[in-house]
């Protein structure tokens, strides 16, 4: 796209209320599509097939394409969405994430340093900092369905096929490779070993 077509199209923002900080830093596609009070700091890439809501915060370094942002979500910075990913309303995702494929739901948060590929998150989920689902065995990808109310500890891997079902936890550190029942504790930590009075050996 010519320089002057994106000068176009951010003045056509502009003009329809976005809010954007350092607006030559920022490039749309010509079918980008955004609500009402959006603001969008610098360095963010938007594209092609993206529609942003009403209240959204897309903050700078960020990079959007062929996925949904809905109300009241907050993107970045750093954070990678990639095509057929939703954001539902309220939802938050944080510095260095990067979601494919997936479905974040209401009022949920990806904080930090995390991939969710080919997933399915509920309602008020929180996804700890280096949680990552291991979607892809060299030969087929699969699912991982994590329901209302879950709660994933740091450094956490789930390993597709899986489902965890609503209100259930699990602990940082762990390998998750069986569907968690609701209401229910996963960990798969091993136990810490402590040597007492432990002398290096000598090169």
């Amino acid at each position: 796209m010519k320089d002057s077509d994106q000068i176009k199209l951010r003045n056509k923002f502009l003009k329809l209320g976005v809010k954007m900080r350092g607006p030559e830093t920022i490039f749309f596609s010509k079918d980008t599509k955004i609500g009402n009070n959006v603001i969008i700091e610098p360095y963010v890439v938007i594209g092609s097939k993206v529609k942003i809501g009403n209240n959204v915060i897309i903050k700078s370094f960020s990079h959007l394409e062929s996925c949904k942002i809905e109300n009241k979500v907050e993107v970045g910075p750093y954070a990678r969405i990639r095509p057929k990913t939703i954001l539902k309303e309220g939802s938050k995702v944080g510095n260095f994430v990067e979601i494919k494929k997936s479905t974040v739901g209401k009022k949920s948060k990806v904080n930090h340093l995390s991939y969710l590929g080919d997933s399915e998150v509920g309602k008020s989920v929180n996804i700890g900092a280096g949680t990552i689902t291991c979607n892809y065995d060299g030969a087929k990808k699969s699912k991982t369905k994590i329901k209302d109310k879950v709660f994933i500890g740091s450094n956490s891997s789930l390993v597709a096929p899986v489902v965890l079902d609503k209100n259930s936890l699990v602990g940082a550190g762990s390998i998750i490779t069986k569907n968690v029942k609701k209401n229910s504790l996963a960990l798969t930590r091993s136990p810490q070993l402590e040597i007492k009075n432990y002398r290096k050996k000598k090169k």
